[in-house]
C-alpha cells in the first residue's frame, strides 16, 4: 500500500482535480436575514483520484490559513488569511493561493450578499462529482450535500465580506 503524495504536506494542482463553485440564498438562522452562501468543492476528478483530490484540498485549506472542521472565521477578522471574494458583473470569483473558481450569481444572491455585506463560504474537502456543471442540482440534492454531517465536519468554513472593484 502506498500513501498519497500529499502525506508530506505537497500537492500539486493536477491532483485538485476541478473545482467548482454554487452559490444559494436563504435566512441565516442567526440573524433571521437572508444571507448569501458558497459552496467549494472539488469533483475528485484529479490525476490521481478523489483521495488523494481530498487530501489536496485540505492541504490547500490550511495553506490560505483556514482551518478544516473548525469553526468558521471571519476573514475580515483574521490576520494571514490568503481568501478573496470578489463579486463584480454578475460573477462571484473566489481567491485562493492554489485556485480561483468563479460563479455567475443570481440577482436575489447578489441582494443578499450585497444586504449583509458578506458571504458564508464553506469548502469541501470531499469530492462531489455529483455537482458537475451540466448536471441539475436541486435543493434536495444540495441540501443533502452541504448539510451532511460528515461534510461539515471535514470542511472549512469562512465568512468574507464582499468586495468589488473600485
Amino acid at each position: 500500500m502506498t500513501s498519497p503524495q500529499t502525506a508530506s504536506g505537497s500537492f500539486t494542482p493536477a491532483q485538485l482535480g476541478s473545482l467548482i463553485l454554487i452559490g444559494w440564498n436563504g435566512e441565516y438562522q442567526q440573524s433571521g436575514h437572508d444571507a448569501a452562501f458558497l459552496l467549494a468543492y472539488s469533483l475528485g476528478d484529479g490525476a490521481e483520484g478523489p483521495v488523494v483530490g481530498e487530501h489536496a484540498m485540505r492541504i490547500a485549506l490550511q495553506r490560505a490559513g483556514l482551518t478544516v472542521g473548525g469553526p468558521s472565521v471571519r476573514a475580515d477578522e483574521t490576520p494571514g488569511l490568503s481568501v478573496k471574494l470578489l463579486v463584480q458583473a454578475g460573477q462571484a470569483v473566489l481567491t485562493l493561493p492554489h485556485f480561483t473558481a468563479q460563479y455567475p450569481v443570481r440577482s436575489e444572491w447578489l441582494a443578499a450578499a450585497n444586504g449583509m455585506g458578506e458571504v458564508h463560504a464553506m469548502f469541501a474537502t470531499r469530492p462531489w462529482p455529483q455537482g458537475a456543471p451540466g448536471l441539475p442540482v436541486g435543493e434536495a440534492e444540495l441540501r443533502a450535500f452541504a448539510g451532511d454531517p460528515d461534510v461539515i465536519a471535514t470542511s472549512a468554513h469562512c465568512v468574507l465580506p464582499v468586495r468589488g472593484l473600485r
